[in-house]
């Protein structure tokens, strides 16, 4: 029911074909589940099309909510890898009454959208409709602001988190063909294969606008040199931010890389008085500039 629902949200056609790839069973199964949803007047179809009633959008509303209100649950307060929280949300989302999930909405501020940018269904089932589109069709040197990263596949979504991409990352386009998406995006060139870049939805930026500079990172801060803490990244969340937070790595923190562990990885940094070991997937998510010293 969420993928007819999400189907219905894009203006594509869902079918038992679709249903089967999406939930990795045979065609007779998805007939069948197809069945007893029709039978219980929550899906009708119409030829190899299938819609949802007004009673089966409401129930896969419901669901979709308390799915992100858990991933967003997941992201913020919990320690769990990302590319585990769609998973684990799928494992609780029908445990989670109505009333639980307004109360854990309630908790974490309301907020408006989960972690990889799909907005969250109010109570009353209010959605705006989607906007962006496709990191393949920006042209030639626009720039855009990444504003959803799809979690399904799994194994096309942890390769996109491998490359360190995340919602609010603002991006330039280098070259765009049918063979490679090439694209900057905080001072670095990456490149994806368009079968990935589908999978990113980028808000365009305004020509007036300008694209934010290149940020250095913590990770790139030598041995016996010194920089300023001016934020942490977006990607990093839950425990791990709290925990940069709490060891004094916030904006205007004064830090310096002291030693390296002998393979080079993790680093002792001196932050306010003390040695901290960040690895350099931890230190990638600060951001830094240097410092400035006193005539």
């Amino acid at each position: 029911m969420k993928h007819i629902y999400d189907c219905e949200y894009k203006n594509v056609t869902s079918s038992l074909a679709s249903i089967a790839g999406v939930l990795a069973i045979s065609g007779d199964k998805a007939a069948r589940l197809v069945s007893r949803l029709e039978a219980m007047g929550l899906v009708s179809s119409h030829g190899n099309a299938l819609a949802l009633t007004a009673e089966g959008r409401s129930y896969a509303l419901r669901i979709i909510r308390v799915h992100r209100l858990l991933e967003h649950y997941l992201a913020d307060e919990t320690g769990l890898h990302e590319t585990e929280w769609h998973e684990e949300a799928e494992r609780q989302e029908h445990r989670l009454a109505p009333g639980e999930a307004d109360a854990l909405a309630a908790r974490m501020g309301n907020p408006g959208f989960d972690p990889h940018g799909d907005p969250i269904p109010t109570a009353t089932g209010d959605l705006p409709r989607p906007s962006g589109m496709p990191m393949t069709d920006l042209e030639d040197g626009g720039i855009g602001t990444i504003v959803h990263i799809e979690d399904e596949p799994p194994t096309v979504y942890a390769q996109l988190v491998a490359q360190g991409l995340y919602p609010g990352m603002q991006i330039r386009m280098v070259e765009s063909t049918r063979d490679r998406i090439r694209f900057a995006a905080n001072g670095e060139e990456l490149v994806l294969a368009p079968l990935l870049a589908r999978n990113l939805t980028v808000r365009r930026i305004p020509a007036e606008e300008k694209l934010e500079g290149p940020r250095r990172t913590l990770a790139s801060v030598e041995g016996g040199e010194a920089a300023v803490v001016v934020g942490i990244s977006r990607a990093c969340r839950g425990q791990q931010r709290r925990r940069l937070m709490d060891l004094g790595i916030v904006p205007g923190t004064k830090i310096a890389a002291e030693m390296e562990s002998i393979g080079g990885d993790p680093t002792a940094y001196r932050v306010r008085g003390a040695l901290v070991a960040l690895r350099k997937h931890q230190a990638r998510h600060v951001f830094v500039e240097p410092e400035i010293k006193e005539a």
